[in-house]
Order: C-alpha cells, then structure tokens, then sequence
C-alpha cells in the first residue's frame, strides 16, 4: 500500500503518524502566562536537538478539533522560558490530567494536584516530584503550516538540571531508576520493560 499525504484527511494523517512513530517520549512543559500564572501541559512530540549547547525541542500542535494551540505555545512566545519535566511511572496519572482542555488562566498543577517547586535560572516552577527537570531559555520557534493539524517546533537551550540524586550515577542515568513513560496511539502508553542491546558496528 502506498499513501499520500496530500490525498488523505488530516485525521488520517495524524492516527498514521502517532501510530507508527512510536513509542514517543514525554515533555510535561511547564510556563507562564503574560500575567504569570502557571499552565502545565504534556507534549509528545518531544526529542533532544543537540548536547552543545544543550538543546531540547517540542512541538505543539494545533488541533483540528479545537482550531487553538494549547497555553504553552503563547505563554513561550511572550515569556521566552519554560521547563521541561520529564514525567515517569510515579507521576504518568498526573501527567494525564494535566490536559485536560481547562480555561486559559487556570493552573493544571492545581486542577491535577501537582506540586510545584522553585526553579533557579527561570521564573517558570517545575513539577517537584519530576524525575528530572530541564529549565530552559526560548532559542527559537519555528512555524510549521497553518489552522487545524498544523504546528510549531520549540526549541529551548537548558540552562539548568534538577536530577534525582540516585539517577546520576557515574555520569549515567540507570534506567530502572528512571522508569520513564513513553506515548502510543489513542489511549495507549508504554513502560521501558523489554530492553535488548545491540553493539554498533566498528
């Protein structure tokens, strides 16, 4: 079977692509508003840029159903930081509902009974009980397309990291101790449970 992109719906296109790249990880991204009240929102379109400078990115997407972008896109573009909260087993039920569609305004880690915590090089709070957090200064935002299905990729230098003291082990990050949750289609996550090397080759 072969599919173009320009002869299918853009239903279509998206369960395709959040059915085949996968699993994808979590960028539970916390920001503030023009008036500096807090949004918190989970992004699975989420991946590293680069390690120098280090650099995270993700991508907000405008639904087709809603026609508006999520919070954090305008609160990034008017306040140019944000944090990256990487969300694990512990905190994958919070992380849910914080998106909830609330009204423009209204704290998620209030509607979701999540803690926040003081950053140090951003105004932004993390999430406390995040595994690892990233504070991040806006490097850029690039536009992607137009209305409904469209979307945005933020890319945010990090200028701090908040790690759990026992994930930081030797200069590695064990994973049993990060147990991390990544994003499938529909209602579906995944747990890091399975895991198998393979040597690259010389």
């Amino acid at each position: 079977m072969m599919l173009r992109p320009a002869e299918i719906s853009n239903a279509d296109r998206y369960r395709l692509l959040i059915g085949t790249v996968l699993p994808r990880p979590i960028a539970w991204v916390s920001s503030l508003d023009a008036e500096g009240r807090p949004n918190l929102a989970p992004f699975s379109y989420f991946t590293v840029a680069c390690s120098d400078p280090m650099t995270l990115l993700f991508c907000p997407q405008m639904p087709a159903a809603t026609g508006r972008a999520k919070d954090t896109l305008p609160n990034v573009r008017e306040r140019p930081e944000f944090v990256v909260n990487i969300c694990d087993e512990s905190t994958v039920e919070a992380m849910n509902a914080t998106s909830a569609p609330l009204p423009p305004g209204r704290s998620e880690f209030e509607h979701a009974g999540v803690a926040p915590a003081e950053s140090v090089t951003v105004f932004v709070p993390r999430v406390a009980a995040a595994p690892v957090a990233y504070e991040c200064r806006l490097q850029r935002i690039v536009d992607v397309g137009e209305g409904p299905g469209s979307g945005s990729v933020v890319f945010g230098e990090v200028l701090c990291v908040h790690i759990r003291d026992a994930l930081w082990v030797d200069g590695k990050v064990p994973l049993e101790g990060l147990r991390p949750v990544g994003r499938l289609a529909g209602n579906a996550y995944a747990r890091v449970t399975d895991v198998f090397e393979l040597r690259r080759p010389d």
